[in-house]
């Protein structure tokens, strides 16, 4: 009977992360559309670029101011208390940002960008080392962290379309009002989870509310530290593709096809974790992003090099329309990024028993990356959309090597128990 009840929940928990996993990329992925309804308001096209991409940077801006912190207070409250803080910050952040239409405020609007990084971040370090232990670890962690961004990426995928269809062809004349129903929607979902998650009895890590005597800083596994760059990179290159493409695409077939186009991106993330899912009991981390860092770099560079020179068909909401073959590439760069933050998570907290909690908060910290990592690419993209993601193609190199060589645990000597 205890068995029994053990399961069932272990069940509850697992679907209760597998929700948060969703909202993740929700509050995420409004950030970068949003904002570029903020940046068309510059009339310089250079600088409503930069502006529009501050609302994303300042998002996970949260992530360097929180990361730590969320990493101590998950170690000393607990899943489920750090779970529902989280749930407040992210429906008090998606709040300030109706709020800044309401008082016609851009900085405050990028003090809601902000609170929902933090919101994201905290529901970050909460959901990857539960399922991760729900799985026991290994493989298995690793195959429950992709059905749970199976989620991430359906909700992921479903934004910027959103956002799209709200908004139209055209940004000019638009204002964050326009997109409220959005932000209505975010905030509901929000109340309901955080009733959900109130009512739901979630297992804690051990020694949750004890002191936990630490010989070590987790700095002193080299595979973490090597891991949490991997990670900056990671992170800025899965919002930069996408984000980068609406700039592209928007001038060739406007805002809204753009928006639709590039949530193909997060479709493709979606079906890779579906794929990830399904072969993740069997394929190790280390040979998945070994095999989808060396094609996201070989379809980056061709997109680059082909340019606009060759136009492809595509059928956009039941319309045939031509696009350049270069949009199609950096879509399909969705299935490479859709395993690598799992199982770089996966690789980097292997072997830590004990400081896999603080770990994971230094691990969240440099998820600060989605913010530079793109801010760093609108700088090139403002004068040449396809010659900025030479900025990726460097962050993916580097995850290549953390995989190929990096990712190793050196550290075996350290007591972890």
């Amino acid at each position: 009977m205890e068995k029994k009840q053990n399961k069932s929940l272990t069940i509850i928990t697992i679907v209760a992360m597998m929700f948060l996993y969703a909202m993740i990329s929700f509050v995420t992925n409004l950030a970068a559309p949003v904002g570029k309804i903020w940046g068309a308001s510059f009339d310089d096209p250079a600088q409503a670029e930069r502006m529009g991409m501050l609302g994303n940077l300042f998002n996970f801006l949260a992530y360097l101011i929180m990361g730590i912190p969320a990493g101590n207070f998950l170690a000393k409250h607990g899943y489920k208390k750090t779970a529902l803080t989280a749930i407040f910050l992210g429906f008090l952040g998606i709040s300030v940002q109706w709020l800044s239409g309401v008082v016609d405020s851009f900085y405050v609007y990028l003090f809601g960008a902000l609170l929902g990084g933090f919101c994201v971040c905290m529901l970050n370090t909460v959901v990857n080392p539960m399922l991760n232990l729900l799985g026991g670890g290994g493989n298995r962690g690793n195959q429950l962290n992709l059905v749970g961004g199976t989620l991430n990426s359906l909700s992921g995928s479903l934004t910027p379309m959103l956002v799209g269809a709200i908004v139209g062809e055209s940004l000019a004349g638009k204002e964050i009002d326009d997109v409220n129903i959005v932000l209505y929607i975010a905030m509901a979902v929000f109340a309901v989870i955080y009733l959900v998650i109130s009512l739901t009895p979630i297992a804690e890590p051990a020694g949750a509310g004890q002191q936990v005597t630490y010989e070590r800083s987790p700095w002193a596994f080299r595979h973490l530290t090597l891991g949490v760059i991997a990670i900056f990179f990671y992170v800025g290159v899965e919002v930069g593709i996408p984000a980068t493409l609406i700039s592209y695409l928007t001038p060739k077939v406007g805002f809204a096809v753009a928006g639709f186009i590039a949530g193909r991106y997060w479709i493709l993330m979606l079906i890779g974790r579906f794929i990830g899912s399904a072969i993740g009991g069997k394929v190790s981390s280390r040979t998945m992003v070994i095999c989808v860092a060396s094609v996201a770099i070989a379809l980056m560079v061709a997109a680059m090099v082909i340019g606009d020179s060759i136009m492809v068909k595509t059928i956009v909401r039941g319309e045939v329309m031509m696009v350049p073959l270069a949009s199609t590439l950096l879509v399909l760069c969705g299935l490479c990024t859709s395993v690598m933050w799992t199982s770089i998570f996966n690789m980097a907290t292997e072997g830590l028993g004990k400081y896999t909690a603080k770990a994971s908060g230094i691990f969240m910290m440099m998820v600060v990356g989605g913010g530079i990592v793109p801010y760093i690419q609108s700088l090139i993209a403002a004068h040449n959309c396809l010659a900025s993601y030479i900025v990726p193609v460097i962050g993916v190199a580097f995850i290549l090597f953390y995989a190929l060589w990096g990712s190793k645990n050196v550290n075996t000597d350290i007591k972890v128990d």
